[in-house]
């Protein structure tokens, strides 16, 4: 039986099929923005071309298909989600407006007037208020007023809502009126997506677990559309095996799961590439790593350390915020098909307009006139025309050379100076954003190693690692489905949160202890739904704490014992060590706040195991295909050229050098020195003298 991991991204949408034997072989297809599904099926039909099946045979073969999808991500960031309403506790609906500072994303802006006031997803016209009142420790002091939200949902549903997200203060202690006026509001509006804070995130803090309820109710419909549709598509085709989708957790879940709690798909396929990094890493012996993923559309990036996958509640999507557990994962619209523009100071700039998939960069040939990274890549030598995505695509370099040099007149520059100024500026903005992520939260970028992965990631890698003082970079032979290939080794699972508001010193172990054993009860009753046997289920525990009056809190690990006093201190303990090590200060004299309970519960998959590379000696030579003019430094150079399904364990290179592969390219710079590992994978370092 065969296993599918399948990225649908911005500009393309990766293939890659675990077959029989072990093997990995990978596919990519041209995503369509407008019917997903179409660019996926072409994928899968290419895989299909390749085993000498019919689509038909080959979905009959495949026992698990694992998904990730950019499509909530992308409705969130263009405003184009479904049209949403909501029902709130009466005279608290301006919530998600007034935010934390009602400018900025993250606060950051919070002062600069010029920006325009946010607008939310939900008009306020179309936020109605009901009474109700539940208490911080879960007592009902107003009961819900049936008749009000009945009228409300009336009201909107009237307005032609397609969901409706549902919030009432405190749901998180006692969701008895959030489940009753869900009960509403789908007997009322039964063509409605309806969800309700309780089930989305029940955790205190209003605005955090409003504002991720509407973005779940905002992108539901459109996931649940999808999902549904691509499931009856794919049974229609022959597929009887199971599917899941990516969740931005890093776990992945069920359809049923995916469309009750959409949210969760944010970010569903760069969460998958964290994963990825730690699997390559491991195999080379390296525990800190910095993933990054250039492709398409966007260049994705997330620090590990120590080979655990980095997660947080800290996330905005646009100008949304999110507080369920996200990978941590930055990005920037820095990919191939990013397009260059001049601003107004007439400083070249890069992104993040991106010429996608359609009709892509100028050497496309369909139609696009302004000059992409991809582009410049071909100008600079570094791109084969004639081998792109291993010849499907014929690139054409006079186009990019045209697009380019229109550029540069505005510019005074050559042409080849300002493929030279594109590339260059691209890796800044690339090396900016790593910078944000590593060197302003306090960790020496140097001390990584580099894993590069998407279509354009390889090109620009040794670049990148030169700029940040990296020393080692690891190029993957997945790098071009680099994400797909994470998601081999992610695990079925869920993320689970309670809050439960209390210092120290007011603190039971044995309410602590119920607490857990109730979530672990949730946890394993949904994965008996699957045919999951309880003894395959891993629990991990955290719990969150803070000090007292402080804002922000530190996650620590929570034994998986019965929780004793003794349990409690070590966890205090834990916590005072953490504060220490983020902050460089703790306050042990200091009253301390628990506040959220969580559990990860989850069943791991068997690891693909990689296959191992004939040994051939160092000389690359038998290797070698052709050589091409690139521009290094402002100097052109005849550049030998690799193929890299003829390499063998153990051949070095010496750059300048390119080695091609059929769905990227590899480019050694001078001054670097590339081995090949027996897992095929490229060691790109600072070549010694």
């Amino acid at each position: 039986m065969k296993r599918l991991c399948i990225d649908t991204g911005g500009t393309f949408t990766d293939c890659l099929v675990l077959d029989e034997s072990g093997a990995l072989r990978q596919f990519k297809a041209s995503t369509t923005p407008q019917a997903p599904e179409r660019g996926l099926m072409e994928a899968v039909s290419k895989a299909a071309r390749s085993f000498n099946q019919s689509l038909r045979d080959l979905l009959a073969e495949v026992e698990l298909l694992v998904l990730g999808t950019t499509l909530a991500t992308n409705a969130v960031l263009t405003k184009r989600g479904a049209k949403t309403g909501m029902i709130t506790t009466k005279n608290f609906r301006d919530i998600i407006e007034i935010r934390r500072g009602i400018r900025g994303i993250e606060n950051r802006n919070m002062y600069n007037q010029v920006l325009p006031p946010y607008k939310p997803l939900v008009p306020r016209y179309m936020r109605r208020g009901v009474e109700e009142r539940t208490l911080h420790d879960g007592q009902i002091l107003t009961p819900l007023n049936e008749q009000e939200v009945r009228e409300a949902a009336k009201l909107l549903g009237g307005m032609g809502i397609e969901s409706l997200a549902i919030g009432f203060l405190h749901s998180y202690a006692n969701p008895d009126s959030e489940r009753r006026a869900v009960e509403i509001c789908r007997e009322t509006l039964p063509n409605v997506y309806v969800t309700s804070s309780h089930e989305i995130l029940p955790v205190w803090r209003e605005f955090e677990r409003f504002s991720t309820t509407v973005v779940s109710a905002y992108v539901g419909p459109i996931i649940a559309r999808f999902l549904t549709n691509l499931q009856q598509r794919l049974r229609n085709e022959g597929f009887g095996g199971q599917l899941l989708v990516v969740t931005s957790s890093s776990l992945v879940q069920t359809i049923e799961e995916c469309v009750r709690r959409a949210v969760t798909v944010l970010d569903s396929g760069p969460a998958a590439a964290p994963t990825g990094a730690i699997e390559i890493g491991s195999r080379v012996g390296e525990r800190d790593l910095l993933s990054v993923d250039m492709g398409g559309t966007s260049f994705d990036v997330a620090l590990i350390h120590n080979a655990e996958v980095p997660t947080t509640t800290e996330n905005w999507v646009g100008e949304e915020r999110v507080a369920t557990k996200m990978v941590d994962v930055h990005s920037v619209g820095a990919g191939g098909g990013s397009m260059a523009w001049i601003d107004l100071l007439g400083v070249l700039r890069v992104g993040p307009q991106s010429a996608g998939a359609d009709p892509g960069p100028a050497c496309y040939g369909k139609g696009n006139e302004e000059p992409t990274v991809t582009d410049a890549d071909v100008v600079l030598g570094y791109v084969p025309t004639d081998y792109f995505l291993g010849g499907e695509i014929t690139l054409d370099r006079a186009l990019s050379e045209r697009a380019v040099a229109r550029l540069g007149e505005k510019l005074g520059l050559g042409t080849v100076e300002t493929a030279s100024s594109l590339f260059t500026t691209v890796n800044r903005v690339m090396a900016n954003q790593i910078h944000e992520l590593s060197t302003m939260r306090g960790h020496d970028v140097r001390d990584l190693t580099l894993v590069a992965g998407g279509g354009a990631g390889p090109v620009h890698a040794a670049f990148l690692a030169r700029a940040l003082g990296i020393k080692r970079v690891i190029v993957p032979p997945v790098a071009a489905l680099y994400s797909a290939y994470g998601m081999t080794a992610m695990a079925l699972g869920r993320e689970y949160a309670r809050s439960h508001v209390v210092r120290l010193g007011g603190l039971d172990p044995a309410n602590i202890d119920r607490l857990y054993r109730e979530i672990e009860q949730e946890a394993l009753a949904g994965f008996a739904r699957l045919g999951v046997p309880g003894e395959q289920v891993v629990m991990s525990r955290t719990c969150e704490l803070r000090y007292n009056r402080q804002f922000h809190e530190l996650e620590v690990p929570v034994g998986s014992g019965p929780v004793t006093p003794e349990l409690v201190s070590e966890i205090v303990e834990t916590f005072h060590q953490r504060h220490e090590a983020s902050y460089r200060f703790s306050m042990r004299d200091q009253d301390i706040e628990f506040l959220t309970f969580r559990l990860k519960a989850s069943v791991p998959h068997a690891p693909v195991h990689a296959q191992v590379l004939a040994e051939g000696g160092t000389d690359a030579s038998a290797a070698a295909k052709r050589r091409r003019k690139c521009w290094f430094d402002g100097r052109q150079v005849d550049t030998p050229v690799y193929d890299g399904d003829r390499l063998l364990s153990g051949n070095q290179i010496i750059g300048p050098a390119v080695i091609e592969e059929r769905t990227t390219t590899v480019v050694i710079p001078p001054g670097f020195a590339c081995q090949v590992d027996s897992y095929k994978n490229y060691l790109l370092h600072a070549a010694t003298a």
